[in-house]
């Protein structure tokens, strides 16, 4: 086929989360309350970390991060999966897809070195407590969030502007309901040599070196609490470890598994599971896990909600050290 017929791919194809007519309904109606369950807890953890200063330390600075990320995350998928609910699949721009493409592999690799940097916060804390307020500075936090969206728009801006290279001259149905590399890939006509070498570079920075420190951090973090004596000590550091590792495990499992899984068959059916976790399970429920288990954010989000006029105190970076 003509080089320019290629190029001349102007939109692709979405396919809905389910083509039964029955279930749609029903995803429907599960899907929209997590949205909106994403949004109203991510919004709260910011709002009442922000509005209250015995919060402003280095973890619950990471943790607004955090909840940044899941909330612009779910909010790149989320809408466009509830409209082809709706309307039994839909068309995406070719413009609209790689803006999708972008954003989303930009937040996910931003939380993937998030999540290893609030294990970093943890080791500090436990295992390092009298340095704590030097390695956990203000400067340093901000340098340390900084770096993540920057490292993270960097990649994604490699790997995007390699796919806009890719000539599209078959078929234009994506087999997924959101714009993701393997499927992507599996329509182009273009050799895609080079985007799996960066695929693959990505994946093991992001997914391998990532998760291996993050391990390292907790390992320690094990190590020292079984020094402890103190029963209700040891109890209190593996809760909060616990909470820790089951956000790590869930992000990091989903977004391998996106990336590494073949591009065919029942696989691609497990794919759409697999990202429906990432982009609204996991932004759900990270608030419930890192946040509303944390007794001084209940406290807070308890005195957000009837807030009233009364004045504020002004912010100040509290160093306190805590494991929770």
């Amino acid at each position: 086929m003509a080089a320019d017929n290629c190029m001349a791919m102007e939109e692709f194809v979405l396919q809905s989360f389910s083509q039964a007519p029955g279930l749609r309904g029903l995803f429907l109606a599960l899907f929209l309350p997590l949205y909106l369950g994403a949004l109203a807890g991510n919004t709260l953890t910011v709002v009442a970390i922000s509005l209250h200063p015995g919060l402003h330390t280095p973890m619950c600075f990471f943790l607004t991060n955090l909840a940044v990320l899941d909330t612009v995350c779910t909010s790149t998928v989320l809408p466009r999966l509830l409209e082809n609910l709706v309307e039994k699949g839909g068309t995406i721009s070719y413009g609209g897809c790689m803006t999708q493409l972008f954003f989303l592999m930009w937040f996910l690799g931003a939380e993937l070195l998030l999540l290893m940097l609030m294990a970093y916060d943890r080791y500090v804390a436990i295992c390092r407590p009298l340095h704590y307020r030097r390695l956990m500075s203000w400067p340093v936090c901000a340098l340390l969030a900084g770096g993540v969206w920057t490292v993270s728009a960097f990649s994604t801006s490699v790997l995007t502007g390699l796919m806009t290279r890719l000539s599209f001259c078959g078929p234009n149905q994506i087999r997924h309901f959101l714009c993701e590399v393997p499927t992507l890939l599996l329509l182009s006509c273009s050799p895609t040599t080079l985007n799996d070498i960066m695929i693959v570079i990505a994946d093991v920075y992001f997914g391998v070196v990532n998760f291996l420190l993050t391990l390292a951090s907790y390992g320690c973090i094990i190590a020292s609490i079984l020094r402890v004596r103190s029963a209700a000590g040891r109890r209190r550091a593996f809760s909060t470890c616990s909470s820790h590792l089951l956000v790590v495990t869930l992000c990091y499992s989903t977004v391998v598994y996106t990336f590494i899984l073949p591009g065919s068959g029942s696989s691609m059916e497990n794919g759409k599971v697999v990202a429906l976790l990432y982009t609204a399970v996991s932004p759900t429920l990270n608030p419930l896990i890192y946040s509303l288990r944390n007794k001084d954010v209940k406290v807070a989000l308890r005195r957000v909600l009837p807030a009233s006029g009364k004045g504020r105190e002004r912010p100040r970076w509290n160093l306190q050290v805590s494991t929770s």
